[in-house]
């Protein structure tokens, strides 16, 4: 970014000149071109018929607000050619030059565009159509969104006719819904009559049909509008029940009466009460009765007298019996009256019963004819509704639009087109982009030599490599502390590179956290943006170390993780790709930077594995390619994590010159081999040497 920064530097003519070459064109084309003002006058659709001269089945009804496929259906109305026909006729528009180019003699380049088939020739377009094609140009309508508010936009070289014809289509669109609803009431009133002659005439016809059928099958109706063979039926009816009541009665009475007669007991009855005959006897055997009782204590009962009395008591008493019979002989004949009664209704009600079976066809054929005039004269009376409604309608001319203007267009001050200042701005920062990219594209394909990144001869760097055949490596125990296998020889007639190795006091050693180093490297600038993990052994947790150490750091900025263990490699199993090419692919030439860099499968880390080593770790170790490697990673990441293992089995010499600090990853501080280790890397040439403490901490690390 630096060397393209330097270019668009060195190259700024080339940037700066067409810019404002653009600037200045720019400038003259809008200071040329003919302004034009933008007016717009706004709509609101709503519902303003007033609720008292509705239909009167409309009254009830709730009126819902306009959907927004209504509202769109409006902008299309006042963008319809007929209300521009209109509005061109009203305003003159085809006798301004503005709408008609031909007035003029034409434009040459819409001549010659039409010729080529890229426009259409106004000379071979009809004057209206012309007109019609530049007006929809001038003219924008759109509905305001979330809102029943249509906007009208129109453009002109003149501001007051912008305003003007703004608000003569809003008008116009008005007056258009006005005449809509008044052509639709005439029309209804006109319909309607048409139908109301013709329903009146089958009202009539069906009003004979009844009568006429009537007459014929003598179906006439009674008081309670039913038939007469019914009506009959259920008057005959009622004096069954009667006379059969009445017979009951009689019955019943003469049979109490016959039952006091028989038993003996004094004749106390409703029917004797009510004779007159038998009130007179009960008056004089109780006048008799009066005297027996009077004389009865003065004389005894063998006397003339008393004998007298008891004898004419006794004769009222026979009367009064006779008078009962006769009364019980009464009710009897009455009962049997009652009964003849009930038969002769029975058989007059066989016989209405007959004459009403026969009519019952002839009811349903009636009745049938009564609902299809009834029917007639409902459908009758509600077209009569309906015609005088709109009759009325009509007259009083109650057609408001369901629309009103809440904003008129006034003439506009300042032009609408063009823009002049933000157009020179586009066109300048257009034209600056376009030319930088023009550099910044030269730069990257122009073919550039690589910096040299060695210390050492080029040659040196691109000697062919030795790979020397290295015997399975012991275990720790028993590999001495002092191992150090020699480097390579160099090439014929190279020199081969020199390693500074400062030395640094042995003192005793201190275990440092994690965090604690991490914020030593940040601080430490330049020097601290390429760090060595090595084990003081195996198996105390340097691979763990590297991880961690490489994971904390990524949360800083771009951090990558290179895995020279060549004897014990492990961090291809953390890799997004495990089968990717490596370290070993990459030194001999069979694969690029962008195939052995992978990522960490649980953060932002980058890895490089070590690759198919086979038996060439020696090799690989004290390869010069690795310093070229570690120099390019150092360019592009901001810090470069080194994996090399144990101390005890690799050639630690060889990793001094790929980043000066180390961190020792050791399972004791008080290990006579943990203090030997690190003064071997002190000896290799590591200027920094900070001890971490591995085995169960750094794999919780």
């Amino acid at each position: 970014m630096r060397g393209l920064g330097r270019a668009l530097w060195r190259k700024k003519s080339r940037i700066i000149l067409p810019t404002l070459i653009a600037a200045g064109l720019a400038f003259v084309v809008v200071n040329s071109l003919t302004p034009r003002y933008r007016s717009e006058a706004r709509i609101l659709l709503e519902i303003k018929e007033n609720v008292f001269l509705r239909a009167e089945a409309d009254k009830g009804a709730e009126r819902t607000a306009l959907d927004p496929e209504a509202i769109t259906s409006q902008v299309q109305v006042i963008l319809s050619r007929d209300l521009a026909r209109d509005v061109i006729k009203k305003e003159k528009l085809d006798q301004r030059l503005e709408f008609d180019s031909l007035l003029g003699g034409g434009s040459l380049m819409r001549v010659l565009l039409g010729t080529i088939g890229l426009g259409r020739d106004p000379a071979s377009m009809s004057p209206q159509e012309r007109v019609l094609e530049s007006y929809y140009e001038h003219l924008n309508v759109y509905a305001v969104e979330k809102s029943r508010v249509i906007v009208i936009e129109f453009r002109s070289a003149d501001p007051e006719l912008a305003a003007r014809v703004a608000n003569t289509i809003a008008e116009g669109y008005l007056t258009t819904q006005q005449s809509a609803k008044q052509e639709q009431t005439h029309a209804a009133s006109q319909w309607l009559a048409g139908e109301i002659a013709n329903m009146r005439q089958r009202v009539q016809d069906a009003e004979t049909k009844i009568e006429e059928y009537r007459a014929k099958s003598n179906l006439y109706a009674g008081s309670n509008n039913s038939s007469l063979p019914n009506q009959q039926l259920t008057e005959i009816n009622s004096q069954i029940s009667a006379a059969r009541g009445q017979k009951a009665d009689l019955e019943a009475r003469a049979r109490q009466l016959r039952e006091l007669l028989r038993s003996g007991k004094p004749i106390d009855s409703s029917d004797i009460a009510n004779s007159e005959s038998m009130r007179r006897l009960a008056e004089q055997r109780a006048a008799l009765a009066g005297q027996l009782a009077e004389q009865s204590s003065t004389l005894l009962d063998q006397h003339p007298r008393i004998k007298e009395l008891r004898a004419q008591v006794a004769e009222l008493d026979r009367q009064m019996r006779n008078e009962a019979e006769r009364l019980a002989r009464q009710l009897d004949n009455d009962a049997k009256v009652a009964g003849n009664r009930v038969e002769t209704l029975i058989a007059s009600l066989d016989q209405v019963k007959k004459l009403a079976s026969q009519a019952n066809e002839q009811d349903l054929e009636l009745r049938a004819l009564e609902r299809e005039g009834k029917a007639q004269r409902d459908l009758l009376e509600s077209y009569l509704v309906k015609y005088r409604e709109a009759a009325a309608r009509e007259n009083i001319n109650a057609a408001p639009a369901d629309a009103r203007i809440i904003s008129r267009a006034m003439p506009s001050v300042k032009p609408d087109f063009p823009k002049k200042l933000p157009t020179i701005l586009i066109v300048s920062l257009a034209s600056f982009v376009l030319c930088s990219g023009f550099v910044v594209t030269g730069e990257l394909l122009a073919p550039a030599p690589l910096p040299s990144v060695y210390s050492y001869p080029t040659a040196y760097a691109q000697a062919p490599m030795h790979y020397v055949p290295m015997a399975p490596p012991t275990a720790p125990a028993l590999m001495p502390q002092a191992y150090a296998p020699p480097p390579p020889p160099p090439p014929r007639g190279v020199a081969p590179p020199v390693l500074v190795k400062p030395v640094r006091a042995a003192g005793p050693l201190a275990p440092t956290a994690m965090d604690d180093i991490v914020r030593g490297l940040m601080a430490a600038g330049e020097s601290g943006r390429r760090v060595t993990v090595v084990g003081s052994a195996r198996n105390v947790g340097t691979t763990y170390a590297a991880i961690a150490l490489a994971r904390l750091l990524g949360k800083q900025g771009r951090v990558i993780l290179v895995d020279l263990a060549f004897g014990a490699p492990n961090l291809s199993v953390i890799s997004t790709d495990a089968e990717a090419p490596g370290i070993a692919e990459l030194v001999r030439g069979e694969a690029s930077f962008g195939d052995v860099i992978t990522r960490d499968q649980f953060s932002n880390v980058h890895l490089i594995a070590t690759g198919n080593i086979g038996h060439h770790g020696p090799a690989l170790a004290a390869s010069p390619v690795l310093a070229t490697m570690i120099e390019a990673l150092v360019r592009t990441y901001d810090h470069v994590v080194i994996d090399i293992g144990a101390a005890p089995e690799v050639p630690v010499e060889h990793f001094a010159a790929l980043a000066t600090r180390a961190v020792l990853v050791a399972a004791d501080a008080a290990n006579p081999a943990t203090t030997a280790a690190r003064d071997r890397l002190v000896a290799a040439g590591f200027a920094d040497v900070t001890l971490l403490l591995g085995g169960v901490r750094a794999v919780a690390a």
